[in-house]
């Protein structure tokens, strides 16, 4: 299958034959056919407990999303045929792997199921749908972000990457760090979409996790989305360089301040920066920014260099938890994707209840870090599942860690091999929700 033709991929044939056993009919949508999108977009909307789309923003959803392959399931006994009892959308990025090199990945979104319609096997029919229409669009991986985190697993997702929320007093942490030259200035929201995308174009290849974005992101994230709640509240500002480039970008807002007209929150929603000097002066200015007692700031890295550049690291409240989960779907060519940081040759048997990635290999890995994967039949060095391998995919989960955790099977040789083999030069991060 080419690649223009992954949107134009015909319904699964075993999720249709799965939902019809329950009277149901699993279609893909025509996104050309707004009497038939809407319907779905506010369906999908609802299943993340959002309130009612009006028409504008209805019509700035299409335009954003319109490029992607959705899929619903509809009832035709329910009172209104026109919207779906349960949606998934899904379209072919590219993800960064270690070595800064590209791959294509299946990304899925949008999941939801009504809760009229829960225990009917929905959810399964869906993803397996998904996941089989990637292996025949000849995408290698799939990918998604999760509102729940219990239902992903038993369909071979499995975390790789991991975001930090911080809660920072600025009158405690105070600023220690760099003071670089270059100027910051604010944007317009105009600006701030489109200074967003060019910067993150040049700045995701640098990091394994990281993904392509869409055009649609941009709006919503610089508060131009049609009929976005609250956008004028989005205020942007960049850091340029002696050049007059722009090297770094944060996006926040300011909540209430309470009694206090001193005691501001300052809400970052983003911040993408190319240069370490752009990083440290974006975070100084939120950090100094006048009338603002804290500074909370989303989903970060797990290895954020400002831990090093305030005064008192107890003045941070960090939470970490899961964000980027990957599912690898043909081990030869994921495997063969990425650089790795030692020579290394094992055999690893990779087990999968779906069968799409179950096989067993032998990876070899130059001196370069260039790897060559073949199918073997001899035993195997290490066992995992096809969860283990990909959250071990991007470095940023040690294999002596699962084994630990009884998910992996090696003993402490192939282990460490393993572990010095696929280890990154820098922790995977992904700084969007998608």
């Amino acid at each position: 299958m080419s690649a223009p033709d992954w949107k134009n991929a015909p319904a699964d044939p075993a999720a249709v034959a799965a939902v019809s056993a329950n009277g149901l009919e699993y279609r893909v949508l025509d996104t050309s056919d707004a009497t038939a999108f809407d319907p779905y977009l506010q369906a999908e909307m609802r299943g993340f407990l959002a309130a009612e789309q009006s028409d504008e923003q209805l019509g700035g959803a299409r335009d954003g999303l319109a490029f992607r392959r959705f899929v619903g399931v509809y009832d035709p006994g329910s009172l209104d045929v026109s919207q779906p009892v349960a949606t998934v959308n899904s379209w072919v990025t590219e993800m960064t792997l270690p070595g800064g090199i590209g791959i294509p990945m299946w990304a899925i979104s949008g999941v939801t199921v009504a809760p009229t319609h829960r225990r009917k096997g929905i959810a399964r029919a869906m993803l397996e749908g998904e996941l089989r229409t990637a292996v025949d669009a000849g995408v290698a991986i799939a990918g998604l972000t999760v509102s729940e985190a219990t239902i992903y697993g038993r369909f071979g997702f499995a975390p790789a990457t991991f975001g930090t929320d911080w809660s920072i007093e600025t009158k405690r942490a105070l600023w220690i760090g760099p003071r670089p030259d270059g100027r910051l200035d604010f944007v317009s929201r105009d600006q701030l979409r489109d200074q967003l995308a060019e910067l993150h174009g040049r700045v995701r290849r640098s990091r394994p996790g990281e993904i392509e974005a869409w055009p649609g992101l941009w709006r919503r994230m610089s508060g131009t989305a049609p009929g976005q709640e609250d956008s004028a509240k989005v205020r942007g500002v960049r850091y340029a360089d002696a050049a007059g480039t722009t090297r770094g970008i944060a996006v926040y807002r300011l909540g209430s301040e309470g009694p206090d007209f001193t005691k501001h929150d300052l809400e970052l929603h983003y911040l993408l920066s190319e240069t370490p000097d752009a990083y440290a002066a974006l975070w100084r200015f939120a950090l100094e920014h006048d009338l603002v007692s804290v500074v909370k700031a989303h989903l970060r890295s797990v290895d954020e260099p400002l831990r090093w550049m305030i005064a008192d690291q107890r003045g941070a409240t960090v939470e970490t938890s899961e964000h980027g989960w990957l599912r690898v779907l043909d081990v030869p060519t994921v495997l063969a994707a990425r650089t790795y940081s030692s020579p290394v040759s094992i055999t690893l048997r990779v087990t999968d209840p779906l069968g799409i990635a179950d096989g067993t290999w032998e990876l070899r890995v130059d001196g370069s870090g260039t790897a060559e994967v073949t199918p073997v039949r001899s035993e195997a060095d290490v066992t995992l599942s096809v969860n283990a391998l990909s959250s071990i995919l991007l470095g940023g989960v040690r294999a002596a860690t699962l084994r630990d955790a009884g998910l992996l099977d090696a003993d402490d040789d192939a282990v460490d091999a393993l572990d010095a083999s696929f280890a990154s030069t820098r922790a995977p991060y992904l700084s969007l929700w998608y």
